[in-house]
């Protein structure tokens, strides 16, 4: 890597693959898991059966909800540790 950090487009597209095969301390599966609820392969295998356009979008339904509940909760545990530290003002 460049002391300047100028070759930073170099790097991106293996940044994007590290960051969204990571298991996400939130939601605790990885990005591309919630965005396609398989792991990311590296390579092709042409024999997979391709699924029904109605069965992926009833699993995304799925994978977005649980997702979204997981962060609702993360969000409420914040607001009642940072609501514990709240003083009035007089």
């Amino acid at each position: 890597m460049e002391y300047r950090q100028r070759d930073w487009p170099e790097w991106l597209a293996t940044a994007e693959l590290a960051v969204n095969n990571k298991v996400h301390l939130t939601i605790k599966i990885s990005p591309f898991m919630a965005n396609y609820r398989r792991e990311l392969r590296i390579g092709v295998d042409i024999r997979r059966k391709v699924e029904k356009a109605t069965e992926f979008v009833e699993r995304m339904r799925r994978v977005q909800k649980e997702a979204g509940a997981a962060l609702r909760k993360a969000q409420e545990e914040i607001k009642q540790q940072a609501d514990k530290r709240k003083r009035e003002i007089k």
